[in-house]
C-alpha cells in the first residue's frame, strides 16, 4: 500500500513541489498520475523509491516509513517496487535474457530460480522467442516490455510507470498499457504516469491529478482533457 498523508517537499533553493500531498493507494490498484510539467509527479514517484525525502509529512510504501527510513534499508523498500521508466534503461551490452537475469542476481536470487522466473516473465510481456536478442535489435515498443519485464521479475508489489510510452507511437502506447492493465489484472499495484490524455480516457482508470504542487482531483474512472 502507498499512504501519503500531508506531505511537503520544499528543496534547498526554496522551490515549493508538494504542498499538502495527501493520497493513498491500495494494494491490487490501477492509478494514473496526470498533470503539466512542473506539477509535481517526478517529486512524488521519486519519494516513493526514496530518491527524495518529504520536508514535512509522512510516505509509507509497503510498509517502509520514507521519511525515517535509513539508507541501508532503502534496497529492501526498492525490491518491493518494480520501476518503468519511458527511455527504457537497459544493459545495452546484455541480451533480453540476461538484463532479466542479471536483475534476480543481485537480490540474490539462485541459478534455479533465474532459470524458472526469466522464461515466465517473457511469456507475460509477450517476448518468449526474444529472450536471445540483444535490446537494439528490438522495436521501442519491444525494449519497453523488456524494461516491464524487468520491472516484474522479482515479483514486485507495485510497479511505478513513469511515462512509459513517452517515446511509443499511438498503437504501440496502447499495447504498453494494456500490458500493465493485464499485470494489474494478477494482482500488482500499478501506478502509471503519464501526458497522454487519450490513453488515460480509453482505459477509464482511477485518475489522480496534481498541478502546481497540489492534488486538484482523484476520480475512480475519470477523465482528463
Amino acid at each position: 500500500m502507498i499512504r501519503l498523508i500531508d506531505i511537503h517537499k520544499t528543496y534547498p533553493n526554496g522551490a515549493k513541489a508538494l504542498k499538502g500531498v495527501s493520497l493513498r493507494i491500495d494494494d491490487g490498484e490501477f492509478a494514473f498520475l496526470c498533470g503539466p510539467s512542473g506539477s509535481g509527479k517526478s517529486t512524488l514517484i521519486k519519494m516513493l523509491f526514496a530518491e527524495e525525502r518529504p520536508s514535512e509529512g509522512r510516505v509509507n510504501v509497503n510498509g517502509y516509513n520514507i521519511a525515517t527510513l535509513r539508507e541501508r534499508d532503502v534496497p529492501k523498500l526498492r525490491r518491493t517496487l518494480g520501476v518503468v521508466f519511458q527511455d527504457f534503461r537497459l544493459i545495452e551490452k546484455m541480451s533480453v535474457h540476461e538484463n532479466l537475469a542479471f536483475s534476480m542476481r543481485i537480490i540474490g536470487a539462485t541459478p534455479k530460480e533465474i532459470k524458472k522466473r526469466v522464461p515466465y516473465v517473457l511469456d507475460l510481456v509477450g517476448l518468449t522467442h526474444k529472450g536471445h536478442r540483444m535490446p537494439q535489435q528490438l522495436s521501442g515498443g519491444e525494449q519497453q516490455r523488456v524494461a516491464i519485464a524487468r520491472a516484474l521479475i522479482n515479483n514486485p508489489k507495485c510497479i511505478i510507470a513513469d511515462e512509459p510510452t513517452g517515446n511509443l507511437d499511438p498503437a504501440r502506447s496502447l499495447e504498453i498499457m494494456t500490458l500493465l492493465e493485464r499485470i494489474n489484472s494478477l494482482g500488482t499495484t500499478i501506478l502509471a504516469v503519464t501526458h497522454a490524455e487519450g490513453l488515460v480516457n480509453h482505459f477509464k482508470k482511477r485518475v489522480i491529478a496534481i498541478e502546481n504542487g497540489k492534488i486538484i482531483s482523484d476520480k475512480q474512472g475519470g477523465y482528463v482533457g
